[in-house]
């Protein structure tokens, strides 16, 4: 649901002006706004982090490569700037619930259902590996679930929050969908993505992530040291997010070669996407009834509650 302005919101962000608010955590705040021609867009305003002039030219390249991104299964970037000194992000307002959301209230998902999920939010990550980009954060509050299948939302915010704000002492993310990686002080490249795609599919179809939830020491042991738990994950999406799961980097398939592998035959490259976007629209009867967006990802714990975590290196 959208939240009505609080007092000290402003009323215009950017030109933008502000209707309600969509959702506030670690990165900031995001409004529902609208633009002077009537259309209603999602605008966030960051929080802290990027006081340092260079902090603000990293954002401002990171943000240029997330606006390339293709919209395929994503939540377009029309927009970026900067209003009274602090940084905003326009992006397509995406009217449906968050998976997190899907997944507190109505439980788990089964069959054609999850397998479109499986398929659009891979067709995202596919999109959004080729434009060079890693979105780093990608969990069930991250992906949006509109009428015309899912959209995933927040790529390219992640790494240039983390590269502002955080020394070598810390990692950001969401540690239920963390790979191993990241707790190594490695860089999160495309195949951490892939572990957070199947970590996310396995809570999808659960309710839970696949090393649990809890204090942050003892899951991030099991991320590291203890097989995931697939519960009733069945079938080449369970296979698919077994590889994906695998400790070592190098062992998880692309974005690309996952789809392929749940598309079950053969597409151009060139096709790809807009076939991966097909296969992920829900029939027309069947499509999910209009909610207001939820734009603030889940974080450890319940799937439906709003955070992003800071963890301290050392904590494994």
């Amino acid at each position: 649901m959208t939240g009505s302005p609080r007092a000290d919101d402003p009323a215009l962000v950017g030109g933008y002006r502000v209707l309600g608010r969509l959702g506030a955590g670690g990165q900031g705040v995001v409004y529902l706004a609208e633009e002077a021609g009537g259309r209603r867009v999602a605008v966030k305003v960051l929080g802290g982090g990027l006081d340092d002039p260079e902090a603000r030219v990293r954002f401002r390249q990171e943000i240029g490569f997330a606006r390339r991104v293709k919209a395929f299964c994503t939540a377009q970037v029309p927009a970026t700037g900067e209003s009274g000194g602090t940084p905003y992000v326009v992006s397509e307002y995406v009217d449906g619930p968050s998976l997190a959301q899907v997944i507190q209230d109505r439980g788990p998902l089964r069959g054609a259902e999850l397998r479109r999920l499986a398929i659009g939010t891979l067709t995202a990550l596919a999109a959004i590996h080729r434009a060079g980009v890693v979105h780093r954060d990608f969990k069930p509050g991250n992906v949006l679930l509109s009428r015309d299948g899912p959209r995933v939302i927040d790529f390219g915010i992640s790494r240039a929050l983390e590269e502002s704000e955080l020394t070598g002492e810390f990692l950001a993310g969401t540690p239920p969908y963390m790979a191993p990686e990241q707790f190594a002080g490695r860089p999160a490249g495309p195949a951490a993505d892939l572990f957070a795609w199947a970590a996310t599919m396995v809570c999808a179809a659960t309710g839970r992530p696949p090393f649990g939830t809890g204090e942050v020491p003892a899951l991030i042991n099991r991320i590291l040291h203890v097989e995931p738990r697939l519960g009733g994950l069945d079938g080449e999406l369970r296979e698919l997010a077994a590889r994906c799961l695998d400790k070592d980097p190098e062992a998880r398939p692309a974005a690309t070669e996952a789809l392929l592998a749940l598309l079950g035959h053969p597409v151009p490259e060139r096709r790809l996407l807009a076939e991966g976007q097909r296969s992920a629209a829900p029939p027309e009867e069947t499509a999910l009834p209009a909610a207001a967006a939820a734009a603030e990802g889940t974080g450890a714990g319940t799937p439906g509650r709003g955070r992003r975590w800071l963890v301290a290196g050392g904590a494994a």
